[in-house]
């Protein structure tokens, strides 16, 4: 019987449990994806390459899943507070029908575990979509092969996804089965929360405190943009903090009587249609309102610069790989100055065709420096011919100063793959007769595949002798470091910022919602006093698009501000593509944003028609 009654409460209560149900199952969604990784495309080949970065992304996901199941549960929790709330009276009547407080706690365990177990079954379900989605975004950013591109299901995921969201579940019986039990029956039928109140102040306290906000505000934004985003993060970030969140409370604050009093001026809008009653409703609850702002604000404006900064960062990839790596492969023979080795001949030897697989190749020594040779400081020396044919290679012109000059480690340090570690000076062919071998270095490019040339030359490498001190590196091995440096920057980026835009969402989603079934008996009178149905639907639903604009907007301004100081650090490493970024961030943002103020809309726009029939 209860197991009835709780299937039937659910369907029922589909319009309250609908923004619970959609958060729980982008919750799962989120959750499921993001454990998934090692399942993924990017990750098997990352796997495949023997990069160290697989088992160090996969453990810190871990470890932000915890921070990401604590938040959740903190979520799900207040949702299910709304509900109860919003209950109050039909579980009152559950009472007075007979039923014990146990009974109804019964009742209502198994409709969250109703909702439970119908979220986890759709989450995991978009999950499965959502890491396909994610796997073919890292895939086509990086450049790999579609043959990684799979569709599975990590049931190692899922498991754990089960685990953790079953203890959460669990954790919302307990406290709605206690909160029911020691509620009073004569609490549970006069559940409904009155409005507040506020007297509004004089017009000119409101733009005082609007001034001062926005003051606060421009001087956060002097602090990031004119210190930089290190040096605000390291010295001053609390003062920044300080000031970015007390002017957006007072902007905030100060918006329910400013503008309330700036649209009074004007008769023609104030009277129009509704006006009148959408600002009052917004004046009613400005006490928890714009505190509720401030934080959605906040959260958004983390969703959004974690996010597009995540994927900026992930932009200069391509162009942070061409300095880094100029060359297919470089071998450093460092111990050069006892014995050199014709490296063409012994790949040659040892199998590798270097005139098929090489497109281009150049075996070259450094020498130690001497002063009373050179006339200048510095590590080592490379002759002219050499530097000229390793610029030459690299699309640059031939270096047409006087000689001898020295060369800082800055520029060295891209001069081959690897870098040499060292200053350099360059001389004349002449003048390095007269130095001391101290390494020697082969640089070549690869004619045919990458991957399978590569492979083929270190297993020649292994048959080099074991007595030659040697360092290999490789275009390849350089990009599949930064990739895995960058796939991590790029999943706990878009892990914790969809984390943060769920909690923003479904906190100003079922706050409107409260505020709309608190506000039926307002809707009623206007019924009473003839109001049309599609003005009070009208009414309700703009009610929900400027409690979602508002804190949009500004987060947009902070997350503008925040993203320019972000762009100039990354700007160290190399371009940034930052209209790309941010409209591929902004417009999966604004998706899940926007289906919760749908949802919501029209959940708040049924309890308003609804109030008609209601109070009749």
């Amino acid at each position: 019987m209860f197991c009835k009654l709780a299937l039937g409460n659910v369907a029922r209560s589909l319009r309250d449990y609908g923004v619970y149900l959609l958060t729980l199952t982008l919750g799962v969604c989120l959750f499921y994806t993001f454990n998934s990784l090692e399942d993924q495309g990017v990750m098997l080949y990352l796997a495949q390459s023997g990069s160290p970065m697989v088992e160090v992304i996969q453990n810190l996901i871990n470890i932000f899943s915890v921070f990401v199941a604590v938040v959740l549960a903190c979520l799900i929790v207040y949702a299910n507070r709304f509900l109860l709330r919003r209950r109050k009276r039909e579980l009152g009547t559950y009472l007075l029908l007979g039923l014990s407080q146990g009974q109804v706690s019964l009742v209502l365990v198994l409709e969250t575990g109703l909702v439970g177990l119908a979220s986890l079954v759709l989450g995991l379900g978009t999950g499965v979509l959502a890491s396909l989605g994610l796997s073919r975004l890292t895939l086509s950013m990086f450049s790999i092969g579609a043959q990684f591109l799979q569709l599975t299901f990590s049931w190692k995921a899922a498991g754990k996804t089960a685990l953790y969201f079953g203890l959460i579940f669990l954790l919302v019986m307990l406290l709605s089965g206690v909160q029911v039990s020691r509620s009073r029956l004569l609490d549970l039928l006069q559940g409904e929360r009155k409005n507040e109140t506020l007297r509004q102040g004089p017009l000119t306290w409101a733009a005082v405190q609007l001034g001062v906000g926005i003051l606060c505000l421009l001087a956060a934004y002097g602090l990031l943009l004119t210190q930089g985003l290190v040096i605000v993060v390291s010295t001053l970030c609390l003062p920044m903090l300080f000031l970015g969140t007390v002017g957006t409370l007072l902007v905030f604050r100060s918006l329910s009587g400013f503008v309330v009093r700036l649209v009074q001026s004007r008769p023609a809008l104030y009277y129009k249609g509704l006006n009148l009653f959408t600002l009052r409703q917004w004046l009613s609850k400005v006490h928890s309102t714009y505190l509720a702002q401030t934080v959605i604000c906040i959260l958004l404006l983390l969703a959004m610069g974690i996010t597009a900064s995540s994927m900026g960062l992930n932009s200069t990839l391509e162009q942070a790989t061409d300095s880094q790596a100029p060359f297919d492969v470089t071998i450093q023979n460092q111990s050069g100055d006892v014995r050199t080795l014709d490296f063409d001949g012994a790949l040659k030897a040892a199998g590798f065709d270097t005139e098929k697989e090489l497109s281009w190749q150049r075996d070259m020594l450094f020498y130690y420096n001497d002063r009373a040779v050179t006339g200048l400081s510095s590590s080592g020396v490379i002759s002219l011919s050499d530097y000229d044919a390793l610029r030459q290679r690299q699309g640059l012109s031939a270096y047409a100063g006087p000689l001898p000059a020295s060369i800082p480690w800055s520029e060295t340090s891209t001069l081959v793959t690897g870098g040499v570690g060292m200053d350099l000076v360059v001389a004349s062919d002449e003048m390095v007769q007269k130095l001391e071998v101290r390494r020697q270095i082969w640089c070549a490019d690869f004619s045919g595949d990458e991957e399978e040339t590569e492979q083929a030359l270190l297993d020649a490498l292994d048959q080099l002798p074991q007595e030659l001190l040697t360092r290999t590196d490789t275009r390849l091995g350089v990009y599949r470091e930064m990739m895995g440096n960058k796939l991590l920057a790029l999943f706990l980026g878009l892990y914790l910022g969809f984390t943060f835009l769920l909690c923003a969402a479904a906190v100003l989603a079922l706050q409107q919602m409260s505020q709309a079934a608190d506000s039926t008996g307002r809707y009623a009178i206007l019924h009473r006093l003839g109001a049309e149905e599609k003005m009070v639907g009208r009414c309700a639903v703009e009610q929900v698009a400027l409690a979602f604009l508002l804190p949009l907007l500004l987060a947009l301004v902070h997350c503008a501000v925040g993203m320019k100081a972000a762009n100039d650090l990354i700007a160290v490493v190399g371009k940034v593509d930052a209209l790309g970024s941010t409209l591929g961030t902004a417009l999966v943002l604004l998706g899940v944003y926007g289906g919760y103020f749908l949802v919501t809309a029209l959940a708040c726009r049924s309890l308003a028609l609804q109030s008609r029939t209601a109070r009749h």
